[in-house]
């Protein structure tokens, strides 16, 4: 089915295609101006016969606006610039017979790809690739790359969904950046901004205002999946991402932010179903996973193969607020609302999923949070005690490593990596990086000023702290801080990548093949710090785990089965010691 929106080469010459409702008229700018037709529903076409790929244009709206094409597949001159055609279909794929892995082998690596490597590009990253699957690491997850404003930004503010962001170099360079991700067996994932449009180089309120609703997100205006044309503007920028580019999956930003749709099938329900016909007709695994602050498990069945409405996984940001509170002491924000129950939220987090599943959240507004979790299998969570958020929204932006004892993170490491949930690093979290990775942007004028104002207000107790010290967002050098240092690492973080490294080689041997169909487990954490854990596998064996999470040795339980990490506990458990074990 040929996609509504956007220029696409034809044996002719090339279509063009926008829905401009509100537009008295418009015309196409190439080589001149042509008026184009205005069809049903608000539809503009025009056919031009002889053009070819790489021709640029823009479109011109009641002769008084030029705009770029809201679904351009590429934009050479950033957001404000004339799109360029790109014929997807001419790209020569090497790694033709790929069709994926199923969801029970991901080990997620999130990556930001202009900090990624010095280059800061797509290409660059091919040169990392070996490291990644020598790590054990089956799936690369990339921040958003929908073009936004500027050169420098986290992605999470785009404003032309189609086109990967030039900053990290062409349309062709992503795909052999995938491609060779396959040629290796690795997964490569996307992360994608439903919810709202960037405030920079967004022109749809102008010639297509049904797009929005009056009410808004944290980050802008609401969009409006009520309407159908909207609705299938996310879905295909989503079949796009998966057919054009091949990713294997998507991770859908703050799905809570996106507008259920009353009395009919929702754009979540509609884009998995989309999803799996793709994957369907392709015979390819492909995973869609949300980030859900609202912890709504009916959305979820990892086991649903296509997809078919669900979705494989969440981001479970209860088990690393958990976490983090226990590794750091830190009790501000949402933090609060795992203060003094960690012992329990942790094993509720390993057993049955999220923390939150109907409670009550004094963060969330004293209103309940969430469904219960328990009859989800384990896979159905993606677990992390990092992830960009999680640091790049603190002051400093500052990792773990920063903040907690590193026999602390290495027990957290050994638990999360060989628990049955899907398990995420963050870039370079594989060998302990400190590289700060900080929020930044490139925008000018007033918008700049105005996110300079706001972060100095929301961290206000940060620079009456540390003054000079907290990174300025605008500033070209913070984004700089942030890049990964890949050929000087320490004693210590070679013996942090060696840890990883073999946690992750257990997993492939034990834990994955053993995974799919795994019910919730049991978990207790005692007052001592003794958390023990069970599993039952699918092959019927059953996973067990004891580790000491306290800063004193502690007497070691009965534990059966054959040791897979840690050895033989011996009498006593050392701090923050950690053993798992495998049996009948």
């Amino acid at each position: 089915m040929r996609p509504s929106f956007g220029a696409r080469p034809t044996r002719e010459g090339v279509s063009f295609r926008l829905w401009a409702p509100a537009a008295r008229r418009v015309d196409l700018l190439h080589d001149g101006v042509r008026a184009m037709q205005r069809r049903d529903d608000g539809w503009y076409v025009a056919d031009i016969p002889g053009l070819k790929a790489g021709a640029r244009y823009k479109f011109r709206i009641d002769d008084e606006l030029d705009v770029p094409d809201p679904a351009s597949a590429f934009q050479p001159d950033d957001v404000f610039g004339p799109g360029e055609v790109i014929d997807h279909a001419s790209f020569e794929w090497r790694a033709k017979d790929w069709r994926g892995r199923p969801w029970h082998e991901t080990v997620l690596l999130e990556a930001h790809v202009g900090t990624f490597t010095t280059q800061g590009s797509y290409r660059a990253m091919i040169d990392k690739l070996d490291h990644i699957v020598a790590t054990g690491i089956t799936a690369l997850e990339l921040m958003p790359l929908a073009d936004f404003a500027g050169q420098r930004g986290w992605g999470y503010d785009g404003v032309l969904w189609y086109a990967p962001d030039s900053a990290y170099g062409r349309p062709e360079d992503l795909k052999t950046l995938i491609d060779e991700a396959h040629l290796r067996g690795l997964m490569v994932f996307l992360d994608v901004v439903y919810n709202h449009f960037g405030p920079e180089g967004n022109y749809l309120g102008r010639y297509a205002p049904a797009f929005f609703t009056d009410a808004h997100t944290p980050w802008g205006s609401a969009i409006d999946y009520r309407v159908p044309q909207v609705r299938a503007f996310a879905i295909e920028n989503a079949l796009s991402w998966l057919s054009d580019y091949r990713f294997d999956g998507l991770r859908l930003d703050a799905a809570n932010h996106i507008m259920a749709i009353p009395g009919e099938q929702s754009l979540l329900h509609e884009l998995s179903v989309a999803a799996g016909q793709l994957a369907a007709a392709t015979g390819r695994h492909i995973h869609l996973v949300l980030e859900n602050g609202d912890n709504r498990a009916s959305l979820l069945d990892p086991l649903q193969e296509p997809p078919n409405g669900k979705y494989r996984g969440q981001w479970n940001d209860d088990y690393h607020h958990v976490w983090h509170v226990m590794l750091t002491g830190e009790s501000a924000g949402y933090y609060g609302d795992y203060q003094g129950t960690w012992r329990i939220d942790l094993a509720r987090a390993l057993a049955s999923g999220f923390v939150y599943q109907g409670e009550t959240s004094a963060f969330w507004g004293n209103k309940p949070r969430g469904e219960p979790s328990g009859a989800l299998p384990p896979v159905t969570f993606v677990n992390f005690l990092q992830n960009h958020d999680q640091i790049g929204n603190r002051a400093l932006g500052d990792r773990l490593e920063s903040i907690a004892k590193p026999r602390a993170i290495e027990a957290a490491l050994a638990i999360m990596l060989l628990a049955p949930q899907v398990p995420m690093l963050f870039m370079g979290e594989e060998w302990g990086a400190k590289a700060p990775f900080p929020f930044f942007c490139d925008f000018h004028g007033d918008l700049a000023t105005a996110v300079r104002k706001g972060r100095r207000q929301e961290y206000a107790w940060a620079y009456a702290k540390y003054g000079d010290e907290v990174p300025d967002p605008l500033d070209p050098d913070t984004p700089r801080s942030a890049v990964l240092n890949w050929d000087q690492r320490s004693a210590e973080e070679d013996a942090r990548l060696t840890l990883v490294s073999g946690l992750l080689a257990v997993r492939h041997k034990e834990i994955m093949p053993r995974l799919g169909s795994v019910a919730a487990g049991e978990a207790n954490v005692a007052d001592n710090g003794l958390l023990t854990a069970h599993w039952r596998m699918a092959d019927g064996t059953t996973l067990r785990l004891i580790a000491n999470l306290s800063d004193q040795d502690i007497a070691t339980p009965t534990i059966t089965g054959t040791p897979i990490w840690g050895g033989e506990a011996g009498n006593r458990l050392p701090p923050w010691s950690v053993f798992w074990r495998i049996g009948g």
